[in-house]
C-alpha cells in the first residue's frame, strides 16, 4: 500500500474549512489526521503546536479574503469599477463565512489573534477609503463611508448566514450601499 503524504497546505484547507463550520472545537488533530487518512505525526511535522497551526490558518484567511480581494480589486481602472468590484467579491455568499465569527470569539481568548484581526479590519477600511477618495470623496467623507461600508458588510453577512441569496442580490446590495455611497 502506499504511503499517503499530506502537505502542509492540505492541513491548512481542513483547518479552514472546519473552523469555519465549528470554531477552535473543530481543530482536534487526531480527527483531521483520519479525514486526511495520515497518522496526526504529519500534522506535527508541519507545525510545532496547535496555536502555530490556527496562526497558519489565519494567514491563509488573510490571504484568500484580503489579498486577493484587494489584488483582484485593484485589477479595475476606475475608482468607480473598483468600488463595484469590491461590492461584487465582498459581499458574495461563502462556504466559508462563519471563520470570521468564529474567528472573534477565539480572539476573545488571544491577544495576537485580536491584534491581527484589528490590523484586518483597519487595512479592508483604509484600502475602501483609498477607492472613495478615488471616486473624488473627501478624506473625511471616504473614512466614515469606509467605515459604514464595512459594517454594512459585516451585518449584510450575518444577516444572510444561513439563507440563500436571491439572483439578483448584487443589484439589491448596490441599490442599498447607494444610499450612503453615492457612485
Amino acid at each position: 500500500m502506499p504511503k499517503i503524504i499530506t502537505k502542509k497546505q492540505d492541513w491548512i484547507n481542513l483547518g479552514y474549512k472546519l473552523f469555519s463550520e465549528q470554531g477552535i472545537k473543530g481543530i482536534v488533530v487526531e480527527k483531521m489526521a483520519e479525514k486526511l487518512k495520515v497518522n496526526k505525526s504529519s500534522f506535527y511535522w508541519h507545525f510545532k503546536t496547535k496555536k502555530d497551526f490556527v496562526n497558519e490558518v489565519v494567514s491563509f484567511w488573510v490571504s484568500e479574503n484580503t489579498n486577493q480581494i484587494i489584488s483582484l480589486t485593484d485589477s479595475e481602472k476606475s475608482g468607480k469599477e473598483k468600488f463595484e468590484k469590491l461590492i461584487e467579491l465582498s459581499f458574495k455568499k461563502d462556504p466559508f463565512l462563519d471563520f470570521n465569527f468564529f474567528l472573534k470569539r477565539y480572539a476573545l481568548k488571544d491577544k495576537k489573534i485580536q491584534s491581527d484581526i484589528d490590523k484586518i479590519d483597519n487595512q479592508r477600511i483604509e484600502y475602501t477609503k483609498s477607492i472613495l477618495m478615488e471616486m473624488n470623496y473627501s478624506e473625511n467623507e471616504a473614512k466614515s463611508k469606509s467605515q459604514l461600508f464595512y459594517k454594512y458588510l459585516i451585518g449584510y453577512h450575518e444577516m444572510i448566514r444561513y439563507k440563500n441569496q436571491s439572483k439578483n442580490y448584487t443589484i439589491e446590495v448596490k441599490i442599498e450601499i447607494n444610499q450612503f455611497i453615492k457612485y
